[in-house]
Formats: structure tokens, C-alpha cells, sequence
């Protein structure tokens, strides 16, 4: 376990690496020293090759309430002649720290949101990012951008939209309700729903089997139905073909390897 004063603690248990969102005090809100240390943790995690699956989650009693509206000791930012005026920093600032969802989707493994809580705001990018979403019974689930009069960020109206489809998303974002975890779950925005008290155990053993799995597999699946999402569908037949051989023949020569080690 790492620096529990940190912002982000990362645990690996055998090949399952635990990416944990740490400011309990204000429901893991994202500030800026807790953003940049989420992409240089999803970074570490994608390249590291002894991480078969990645968990994120948030310490206490909530995953993430999204960004910090009142966050400590950000300078005010001075237009400058190379860094350009208020609107071009503050892009630059942004988009930097959305490389976190970014990561969290492309990377070629099982990523899992397990949802310890309230999540909200640039919460439910984190959230959409991951492959499978994991709820413990007590979690809640709120855009939140209709309330700050934001349009959406950390990539949360483009996650939704694949989700769950245009209408839904829409229905999400601009009505703005506050939902349970059990309407979330019959939504099919949660995976899985747990009790409370197995939701940890419950994540930590399905990603266990996911990370111990055929990870040559996931890297291609995920890159399948990355390509699904946006690609043309017969570019998409194209790399399903290249993908299917790929994925097949990298099995195969790892089951060789384990015989000839016998």
C-alpha cells in the first residue's frame, strides 16, 4: 500500500493493480495534484506488463464527486505570450488531466470502475472509461454538470453516449436526476450491484480471474470493440480478421511455451 497521505494509493494484489482515488474528506473530489496523479498512475498501470487488470476506486465513503469547484492554492491564471490567455491554459490544464479516462479506455486490459459510493460529475467519465462498472448497493449516481452549468468533461458525454445510446445519455445529462444503485443497475449503467459489505471481495475476485486470463485476448478484444464503437464497419470486419488470427496464434504460442516447460 502506498503513502496513505497521498492523493492516489496504488496496491497491486498478485496481477491486480488497485488505482484508489484518495481525498475521503471531500468525497474524493478531483483537485489538481489528485488529477495529475491519476494519469501518471493509469499510465504506469497500462505499460506495466505485470498488470493483468486495473481497479479504480475512491477511499471512503464515495467513489469521486467529480472536480473540486473550490480547489486550494491554484495560482490565478496570467495570459502569457507562450502559454496564451485564460482559455488556452485552461484547455491545455484540462486536457492533460483527461488523459486518465483516456488511458482507462484504450488500454489493452480489463479496466473495472468498482463504485464504493456516490459518484458524480467528472466522476462518471473515470467511471464510463472502465470496461465494467461494479456498485456496491449504497451508490449513487448524478451527472452533476447541469448544476455548475458545465458541458460535460473526462470524457463522461462521449462514454454515456456509447453506453447507452443517444436518447438515454441526453435524458442523463440534462434532466440531471440523481439515481439509486438499483435503477442505475436495471439502466445498465453498473455492471454488477453488491452488497456493501463483498463489494471489494466480490471486484477483487473477478479481477483476479481477468488479470490470470488469456491477456493477449483482452488486448485484442478491447481494440475490437474500441475500433466497434467509432469504425466503419467493414474496417472494423478488417481488424476483427487480423485481430481473431493474432490473438489465436499468440495463445497458441504461449500454451507451447508451457508444454515445452514441463
Amino acid at each position: 500500500m502506498g503513502d496513505a497521505d497521498a492523493r492516489v494509493i496504488v496496491e497491486d494484489v498478485g496481477a491486480v493493480r488497485t488505482i484508489m482515488l484518495n481525498r475521503p474528506e471531500r468525497l474524493n473530489a478531483l483537485d489538481d495534484l489528485l488529477m495529475s496523479d491519476l494519469v501518471d498512475a493509469t499510465a504506469d498501470a497500462a505499460r506495466d506488463p505485470a498488470v493483468g487488470c486495473v481497479i479504480v476506486t475512491g477511499a471512503g465513503r464515495g467513489f469521486c464527486a467529480g472536480g473540486d469547484l473550490k480547489p486550494a492554492g491554484r495560482p490565478p491564471v496570467q495570459a502569457s505570450a507562450d502559454r496564451g490567455g485564460r482559455v488556452e491554459q485552461s484547455f491545455d490544464r484540462l486536457r492533460y488531466f483527461m488523459e486518465a479516462p483516456r488511458l482507462l479506455h484504450e488500454m489493452g486490459k480489463p479496466t473495472i470502475a468498482m463504485i464504493n459510493g456516490p459518484v458524480a460529475g467528472a466522476g462518471i467519465g473515470i467511471a464510463g472509461a472502465c470496461d465494467l462498472r461494479f456498485a456496491a448497493e449504497s451508490a449513487t449516481f448524478l451527472s452533476a454538470f447541469d448544476r455548475i452549468g458545465g458541458g460535460g468533461d473526462f470524457g463522461a458525454t462521449w462514454f454515456w453516449t456509447k453506453i447507452l445510446g443517444s436518447g438515454a445519455a441526453r435524458a442523463l445529462f440534462i434532466l440531471g436526476e440523481k439515481i439509486e444503485a438499483s435503477e442505475a443497475f436495471r439502466q445498465g449503467l453498473y455492471t454488477r450491484l453488491f452488497p456493501d459489505a463483498v463489494l471489494r471481495e466480490s471486484t477483487m475476485e473477478i479481477a483476479q480471474r481477468l488479470a490470470n486470463g488469456p491477456r493477449m485476448s483482452w488486448r485484442y478484444m478491447k481494440d475490437n470493440l474500441n475500433r466497434a464503437e467509432d469504425g466503419v464497419f467493414e474496417a472494423a470486419l478488417d481488424a476483427e480478421a487480423l485481430n481473431m488470427g493474432l490473438s489465436i496464434s499468440a495463445t497458441a504460442v504461449i500454451a507451447r511455451a508451457g508444454r515445452d516447460a514441463v
